[in-house]
Parts: C-alpha cells; structure tokens; sequence
C-alpha cells in the first residue's frame, strides 16, 4: 500500500488548538474528514481541509492512488518556532506573550476494503466571463447599502429633542 504523506509548517496557530481539530479526522476516510473539516468552525479547520485536499490530489496525480479509497492513517502536530512578545502591563512591567506555531505533517494511505463514500462533496465549477462582464465597475457607483448610510446620516444632523434637554453630564453649574 502506498502511502501519501503531506506537510504544512509554520501554521500560525497555536499546536493545542490545531491537535483539537485534527482529532476529529483521525481514522475517517479522506472524504468524510473532508466533510468533517468543511463543516467545523474552529480555525484550524481552514488550514487542515487545505492539507487534506493538498494530499488527496497528490495522491491522485503522482502515484495514481483512488481517492474513494484513501483514509487518514496518522496526523500529527509538533510545535514550530515561537514569536516572543510582550505586552505592557500597569506599573511599567511588561507580561511576556508567546505566539505559538504548529508543524502539521498529514499521512493518507489507502485501504483495500474500502466502503463506497456515504455522500459526495461539491465543488463550485469556475466559470469565466465574456470580457465585456469581466470589467470592472465605476467606482463613483453606489451600493444602495451605501446610499441608505448617506441617508441615515443626513436625517441624523441633530440630536434629538431628549439628547439635547437630558445630557449625560449635570450643566447646572454653567
């Protein structure tokens, strides 16, 4: 069995919150980590789906594996570099702030008995437009969102009738 193996370093997220997501893909087949992946908020989640479909297509391309077949065998993530900060604190004492980096280096292999896919993931096509849609518009056009802030702005010149008898500060005194 072949195996593909995929790197990504200096991932600027911190190693303990890139190793929550990646346990979620453990042992699954590449398309259901993929729809695992697609489907997670966390942050990290971005930066794995991009590896996982990075490995997945080398697969396909350079040694000619079956995607359908491919499963997450092992992923692991080591901690890179550290980007030494610090931040001013009261008294004139600064509190030091690490920002943490991740190695994450992927391993797909494939299985002999593999179960067909459960669902199929799709992808939006690109299409290209004539070049007479391709130009860009004006940029003295206005978006209605635009023109509707303008209006809003406008009506707004002066504070209400409460603004303006009910301050927030006593003027008693002046």
């Amino acid at each position: 069995m072949a195996k593909q193996v995929a790197q990504l370093k200096y991932l600027r997220i911190a190693p303990r919150k890139v190793r929550a997501v990646a346990g979620l893909m453990k042992g699954l087949s590449a398309q259901e980590a993929e729809a695992q992946l697609l489907h997670e908020r966390r942050r990290p989640a971005k930066a794995l789906l991009k590896l996982l479909r990075s490995a997945m297509a080398n697969a396909k391309h350079t040694k000619n594996l079956s995607t359908e077949k491919l499963y997450v065998e092992s992923i692991r993530i080591d901690q890179g570099p550290m980007l030494k900060r610090s931040l001013p604190r009261a008294r004139g004492m600064a509190t030091p702030i690490q920002k943490k980096m991740s190695h994450v280096m992927l391993v797909l292999d494939e299985r002999e008995n593999a179960t067909p896919p459960r669902f199929t993931i799709l992808t939006p096509k690109k299409t290209k437009l004539p070049p007479e849609e391709r130009k860009r518009k004006p940029a003295s056009t206005l978006t209605e969102r635009e023109t509707r802030e303008r209006e809003s702005s406008a009506k707004k010149e002066r504070p209400g009738f409460l603004r303006r008898v009910f301050s927030r500060k006593s003027t008693a005194g002046t």
